[in-house]
């Protein structure tokens, strides 16, 4: 039977459009001088669906089968590597050469062929920790692929020691003790309120594992520690199981319901969690950090006033086009004792925030984030959202400072990630790839470093990829003295 073709929409063609190259090139050329100082691996996470869809146009972007790129970047050269990974659900539709399984997040819609299989693409983010590294995406468990030759060593449970089904694509690593905090809503199964929170040690062994039950199914993305609690926001995109069964979606978002935050000692115990009631249909997918503020938790938000992805809202009952969601960076200061809430704006809208390593729980000064501008010019339709990024931000939330780097009309910009310098009085570099369409309608890529503490003055390097790339999700920086030998 001859192969199908990918459907001509918005999930699959353009800056969407899969690629399906595993590859491997060496010194690349570099335009301008990457410092000494950067000396590493960055891992990237890829959607790119290897078939079409089995069930013609009704599936999206975040559906696409991880792919794992990586540049490693030595004395001033770079190197360019990606693969895929190598998921039950990958080798289940390597094998039969065609798409297997249905809806998103939705079994009940797959091939009976594949009852049972593992439904997870492993898409969203590298995750580096104690020497190991994983795919990751919050519907299932983690792989652990090997960071050199960036091959799937397999679905990861710490030897059996992890008893949830499913673990977030965000966790978060102290920087001080090392240890790795995370956790996985849908626990105990598909629209399960069963969240599991779990530490792992520096030792990258399962330190300790609770279960607590949510307000409701609902989404959790991500989460956030600080140096003494730790904190579950949940937001009113919802799961349920008699849907699902019917072949209907996974999430609808259901705008007149409050989102909750769900506070607990970091090292305590679920029994101890305080939920605090947060205002009615608002939703992020991203947080730039929280810390400790004298009994407050002081917890820096890419807040929408309802879900950001245009495939949820259009099954849910504020169906509003992308341009009326409101957004910005928000500052909430969380009062655990009285179960209260206060929200301010410190930022203009975006998403993807990133920080210093160092900062991580603990009073920070700045953070990066990337935004549309439209003074920049009509936007490039890609990713989950629709909508490219043409911007780069350095907000710094105490006093509302912004300074922005623009990129026009023709290009757009994907989540960085943050260089620390050995130079304390440095601010460090970002590493981003910047997408550019080129005038007969294709897309040509490069990685562009950037003073971090002075983005405005643009690129210091950059090094273009001779292969076409599709947009990332989420990345990650492993210094190379962390990197096996």
């Amino acid at each position: 039977m001859a192969a199908r073709a990918f459907p001509p929409n918005e999930n699959y063609t353009g800056l969407n459009a899969p690629v399906r190259i595993e590859a491997e090139i060496r010194d690349l050329t570099v335009e301008g001088e990457i410092p000494a100082a950067i000396r590493g691996a960055f891992f990237r996470a890829v959607p790119d669906p290897a078939h079409p869809p089995m069930l013609g146009e009704d599936d999206n972007v975040l559906s696409g089968d991880g792919m794992v790129s990586k540049f490693t970047i030595e004395g001033g050269q770079v190197d360019y590597a990606s693969r895929y990974v190598r998921t039950q659900r990958f080798e289940a539709e390597r094998k039969a050469r065609r798409s297997l399984f249905g809806k998103y997040r939705n079994p009940f819609t797959d091939d009976p062929s594949v009852a049972g299989v593992d439904r997870t693409v492993a898409n969203t983010t590298p995750v580096w920790h104690a020497g190991r590294l994983y795919m990751t995406k919050e519907d299932g468990r983690a792989y652990r692929i090997d960071p050199e030759t960036l091959e799937t060593i397999g679905r990861w449970d710490w030897n059996g020691a992890l008893k949830s089904e499913t673990m977030t694509a965000h966790c978060r690593v102290d920087p001080e003790t090392n240890e790795m905090f995370a956790f996985g809503y849908e626990a105990g199964g598909l629209a399960s309120r069963q969240v599991s929170y779990f530490i792992i040690g520096p030792d990258g062994e399962l330190q300790s594992e609770q279960w607590f039950e949510a307000p409701y199914c609902g989404m959790m993305h991500d989460f956030v520690v600080t140096e003494t609690m730790a904190i579950f926001p949940v937001f009113p995109t919802i799961a349920d199981l008699d849907r699902i069964k019917a072949g209907g979606a996974h999430w609808v978002h259901e705008q007149e319901q409050p989102a909750w935050i769900g506070v607990m000692p970091r090292y305590g115990k679920v029994e101890e969690m305080v939920w605090i009631e947060a205002p009615n249909g608002i939703h992020a997918y991203h947080f730039a950090n929280a810390f400790d503020d004298n009994g407050l938790i002081q917890m820096d938000v890419c807040l929408s006033d309802t879900n950001a992805f245009p495939f949820i809202r259009a099954v849910s009952t504020d169906n509003r086009p992308q341009w009326e969601v409101k957004s910005a960076l928000v500052r909430w200061t969380i009062n655990p004792a009285t179960g209260t809430l206060e929200s301010r704006d410190v930022g203009p809208p975006g998403d993807l925030p990133m920080i210093e390593r160092k900062d991580h729980g603990r009073p920070y000064g700045h953070v990066w984030y990337v935004g549309f501008d439209p003074r920049q010019g009509p936007p490039i339709v890609a990713g989950p959202v629709g909508v490219a990024c043409n911007t780069l931000l350095r907000v710094e939330p105490g006093n509302g400072r912004v300074e922005a780097l623009g990129f026009g009309p023709d290009k757009a910009v994907n989540e960085p990630v943050h260089v620390p310098s050995p130079d304390p009085g440095h601010g460090g570099w970002l590493l981003a790839v910047v997408d550019r369409a080129t005038p007969d309608g294709r897309f040509e890529s490069a990685l562009w470093v950037i003073e971090a503490n002075d983005i405005a003055k643009g690129p210091i390097a950059k090094v273009p990829v001779p292969v076409p790339l599709r947009p990332q999700v989420h990345g990650w920086w492993v210094p190379a003295e962390e990197l096996p030998a």
